[in-house]
């Protein structure tokens, strides 16, 4: 019997949520997701310091020797995540998702500058935009700002996604993919309840599941990407879906496991349910956010978490600079 990986392959694109590309190597992804925490993780491995430097070395190049720390650090932090997405590149066939930094989210016309930047950035490079998520997070202003570049060729991944209102006003925006969160809905519910949760039970999963099914019903092409898995158990109840973005130690586990894995989300199965349509305009999606707890709690500390990731990050590049200087002056 082939192990859980290897059946979820053949019913589901599997994704490597991880700056790791070490682990990328090993466990061979479709695609890869990135986010300001797991950059900034990455940043700080032995390993990945050739990038981080190259990337610094690059800044003060551009910038000239009389440029301030914080000025180069800034352009050094805008740059480094596609430094990392380019080398993604090098390894996974497919896609790799690129954050526009999470202090933009309620800014839509800054969304779109900078998602502009980074496809620009690519283009630069090479790569063309099929292999270019945006990542952008789920707020009213972030949906707008997708909606726009959808139209520009710039495919988008809208991130920190926990409700359903926001997964419809993401598919009627013409958004390529979303992202919701599975592990972080179930962190929510065991807290506020108490409770812990399992298989279908799991109101990560059943957030997801409904949506799935949503999408399918009224055929809307924008495609859903489970993320945020905090066990194994998560990811098979979501077998069948069109993504899944799993960290390097559960691709590790679901490899290490064998037996059935049956299909649990169906297309065809979805298009014979009854369920309702919804429209969403401005005012019905802050209505149902305000209505939603755990979609308003977590889209905040989502975005304050990306938030303190980056100001983290960009505190490392200014200290890295003045390592550097003495080596960049010879």
């Amino acid at each position: 019997m082939s192990n859980l990986l290897e059946q979820l392959r053949k019913m589901t694109v599997v994704v490597a949520d991880t700056g790791d590309m070490e682990a990328m190597e090993q466990f061979r992804p479709q695609d890869a997701t990135t986010n300001p925490s797991l950059i900034t993780a990455a940043a700080q491995m032995p390993q990945y310091q050739p990038i981080v430097d190259g990337v610094l070395l690059d800044a003060l190049k551009e910038l000239g020797d009389k440029a301030d720390e914080k000025a180069v650090a800034n352009l050094a932090f805008k740059r480094l995540a596609i430094a990392f997405g380019k080398k993604i590149l090098d390894i996974v066939p497919g896609r790799v998702s690129t954050e526009v930094d999470a202090r933009l989210s309620y800014n839509t016309e800054a969304t779109i500058a900078q998602a502009r930047e980074i496809i620009a950035e690519y283009d630069a490079a090479g790569i063309g935009r099929n292999r270019i998520l945006v990542k952008i997070a789920s707020t009213w202003e972030g949906i707008r700002a997708a909606e726009v570049l959808e139209k520009e060729g710039i495919h988008c991944n809208l991130t920190l996604l926990f409700g359903l209102h926001q997964a419809i006003a993401c598919a009627e925006a013409g958004v390529t993919l979303i992202s919701p969160f599975v592990g972080r809905i179930l962190d929510w519910y065991k807290k506020d309840t108490g409770k812990d949760f399992h298989g279908a039970d799991d109101p990560g999963v059943q957030s997801v599941t409904t949506i799935f099914n949503y999408f399918k019903k009224f055929g809307y092409k924008t495609v859903v990407m489970g993320a945020s898995f905090r066990n194994i158990g998560e990811i098979t109840e979501l077998a069948g879906s069109d993504l899944l973005t799993i960290s390097p130690h559960l691709l590790g586990e679901l490899a290490a496991t064998e037996g059935d894995l049956p299909r649990k989300l169906d297309p065809e199965a979805a298009k014979k349910l009854d369920i309702e349509k919804i429209t969403i305009d401005h005012a019905t999606f802050v209505k149902m956010h305000a209505a939603d707890r755990m979609a308003t709690d977590k889209l905040k500390e989502g975005i304050e978490g990306f938030s303190a990731a980056l100001e983290k990050l960009e505190a490392l590049l200014a200290k890295r600079i003045t390592e550097l200087e003495p080596v960049s002056a010879q």
